[in-house]
């Protein structure tokens, strides 16, 4: 399938960029780990274009090359002079991916590119569910486990979950770049203007605005847990994100809500160790 070389550099890559997936991506059996490996490097290029460029055109070409990779994968055809593309095309044919999850993500991706932030939560669950959401389903299929319906519904819940938990990790960051990905009907509620909230600062409308999310953060957490006794074994590795958003959204409740802490965007202490207990019990 995909060469050793490929898959150390997809490995490193994300080791290095988004060592949360990569941790949990050690939880799967080595002969479906590499393809993971693969699939999460590919998300992690996606996610990086709309902060490569500023130019929403350059980012549009950028996301339509990706489809193209995409089409040509299902079309029986590999790309080569790219690591990640290559290799996505070998884990798509190995494991028989739904193309229906890249069109969705890519899709929505495309919000990134425009830089719209969401009109509603509504609004947001739904990009999360076709991002985040989409990928873990992605992931469940290379675990052999994507036509378990739970599982399926399991892996959607804990997208829309790390996906609310990243956005509000990344406040700070969006804010420096003069961005707002937050819920202008959250912002609403809170009395203020969506672009009258201050990107810098901690507010009592940010405040506000951030415990929301982090509740609905852990809705969609206890949703993707009501059936877990239910769950195969095999799917864990895809679900493993749900207990490292749990630290994460304990973090910002301990920060008092305040996006701007410094414990906010560090990650948990002993995060190794807390997978691997969890994981031991079966808990995601």
């Amino acid at each position: 399938m995909v060469k050793d070389k490929t898959l150390s550099y997809c490995a490193v890559r994300l080791r290095q960029f988004d060592r949360d997936r990569y941790l949990t991506a050690l939880f799967a059996p080595r002969e479906r780990r590499d393809a993971l490996f693969v699939l999460y490097a590919f998300n992690l290029e996606i996610a990086r274009i709309a902060e490569a460029t500023t130019e929403p055109l350059i980012g549009e070409m950028r996301l339509q090359w990706w489809r193209d990779v995409i089409a040509d994968a299902y079309g029986g055809k590999v790309r080569h002079g790219d690591v990640v593309a290559k290799s996505l095309g070998e884990v798509i044919a190995a494991y028989g991916l739904t193309r229906r999850h890249f069109d969705r993500l890519l899709e929505a991706r495309a919000l990134d590119v425009e830089r719209r932030p969401p009109a509603s939560l509504e609004e947001l669950k739904v990009y999360a569910e076709a991002t985040s959401g989409g990928l873990q389903r992605l992931a469940l299929e290379i675990l052999g486990v994507g036509e378990h319906s739970g599982a399926a519904r399991a892996a959607s819940a804990i997208g829309i979950a790390w996906a609310l938990t990243g956005l509000l990790r990344a406040v700070p960051f969006h804010g420096r770049a003069g961005r707002l990905y937050l819920p202008g009907d959250l912002i609403a509620a809170t009395g203020i203007a969506p672009d009258a909230l201050p990107l810098g600062q901690s507010t009592p409308a940010m405040t506000a605005v951030a415990k929301s999310l982090a509740e609905a953060a852990r809705s969609a957490l206890h949703q993707a847990r009501q059936r877990k006794r239910d769950m195969p074994g095999d799917a864990l590795p895809a679900l493993m994100l749900g207990a490292l958003a749990d630290r994460y959204l304990a973090r910002i409740a301990k920060a008092g809500y305040d996006l701007f802490d410094p414990r906010v965007a560090a990650p948990p202490p002993f995060r190794e160790v807390g997978l691997w207990l969890r994981a031991r019990k079966g808990n995601y």
